[in-house]
């Protein structure tokens, strides 16, 4: 249980190792600006990060200071201390830290995805083609620490109407590498978020998608959020089994336990319960089963995975979590293709993964292999994806 802080007073060692409640905790009068930030994870445990608020070039700001328990209240006050000592002198403590800029940053989180992008696709080409481009001419050099929303804005402003595609794209791919940057406690908010972004730019012309889908870099967040959602239980783990196994809605409300086999991590969804009217399978990721583990508790002793009092539950019940996330149900199946893409999923693989059927009914005909074990590895990978991330 979480205990409770009288605000204005220090913050204690008991208190900083016991909370659980989200929010920010600051630690009293004198502190300089010195705050704990606890945050929920989609594992269900919360995550505590050491920040401090001051001022740079007349900006407020916060900075971040490590997370807890690698760095203890004591040292958290020793390095605010330091820190505004520096400031008082006029030096910007954080300046010293090699705070890379955003073409370097950008360098550094290509190279890190590069290893799973699998050779002869496009996808760092096409990173390093909208990058150079749009990007590096306008905030290339900036440090990632300094760049702003309006930053953002320069960059896709000029192209978000006649080229919305592309600028679509260039603002997640800008996302992805200032999340590298917060992770690597460069900075502690992200510019280029969706609803900053889309606050300020008019709405593309044109046809829209039809399902709604959400960028694949906010879909961890979006999976936190689920479990916050004020929904049933077994609406939230839908909703979210839907995230980890990128399966049709109806696939998943009606669900029963014995189409799954624990044992070998698959369920199996018979063809009368499938748009294409064949049975297929899907390799239960560790993330697939630990919805399954929660949903077992659930058991009204109707079979049914995610029952609502003896049937399944309504579409319009996920479509409402949906909305919460500003996207559709189907949307999350759109999400999860726009991950393969990127990643360098080989395309056969991931339509195989959607339940896709792909090619002339010839190339279908001798098409035997549902692809299972190479899908269970992409399922696995994106249920990584999925993880919470240091923050």
């Amino acid at each position: 249980m979480s205990r409770t802080k009288q605000p204005g007073r220090p913050l204690t060692a008991t208190f900083v190792r016991s909370v659980t409640r989200p929010g920010r905790y600051g630690d009293g009068r004198g502190s300089h600006g010195l705050s704990l930030l606890v945050k929920p994870m989609s594992n269900g445990r919360t995550s505590k990060t050491w920040s401090q608020r001051v001022r740079i070039n007349g900006r407020p700001t916060y900075r971040g200071l490590g997370p807890y328990p690698v760095v203890t209240l004591a040292e958290a006050r020793k390095l605010a201390l330091k820190h505004a000592r520096e400031l008082r002198a006029g030096r910007d403590p954080w300046a010293a830290s090699r705070v890379p800029t955003f073409k370097q940053a950008a360098e550094r989180v290509i190279g890190i995805h590069a290893a799973s992008w699998k050779q002869g696709t496009r996808t760092e080409k096409d990173w390093r083609a909208t990058l150079t481009t749009y990007a590096f001419p306008v905030i290339g050099p900036k440090r990632v620490d300094l760049i702003t929303t309006a930053d953002v804005l320069r960059v896709v402003g000029p192209i978000w109407t006649e080229k919305a595609a592309t600028a679509q794209r260039l603002r997640r791919r800008i996302s992805v590498i200032l999340a590298w940057c917060i992770a690597e406690g460069h900075r502690s908010d992200d510019p280029a978020a969706k609803d900053a972004v889309l606050a300020a730019l008019p709405r593309a012309n044109g046809p829209r998608n039809h399902h709604l889908a959400l960028p694949h870099a906010e879909v961890a967040d979006a999976v936190a959020r689920v479990r916050q959602a004020p929904a049933l239980p077994a609406t939230r783990l839908t909703v979210e089994f839907v995230i980890v196994t990128a399966c049709r809605s109806g696939e998943v409300r009606g669900a029963r336990w014995a189409e799954i086999d624990l044992a070998a991590a698959i369920w199996t969804i018979p063809g009368e319960r499938m748009k294409t009217g064949r049975e297929h399978r899907v390799p239960l990721s560790t993330a697939a089963k630990a919805v399954l583990d929660q949903a077992a508790e659930l058991s009204d002793g109707s079979g049914l995975v995610f029952p609502n009092r003896g049937r399944p539950l309504s579409g319009e019940a996920l479509r409402r979590v949906a909305r919460r996330l500003e996207t559709t149900i189907h949307g999350l199946r759109s999400t999860f293709r726009d991950w393969c893409g990127e990643s360098g999923v080989d395309r056969v693989v991931a339509e195989a993964a959607l339940a896709h059927r792909i090619g002339s009914a010839a190339e279908q005909a001798y098409s035997r292999s549902d692809l299972l074990e190479r899908r269970r590895e992409v399922m696995e990978e994106w249920a990584e994806y999925l993880a919470p991330r240091p923050t």
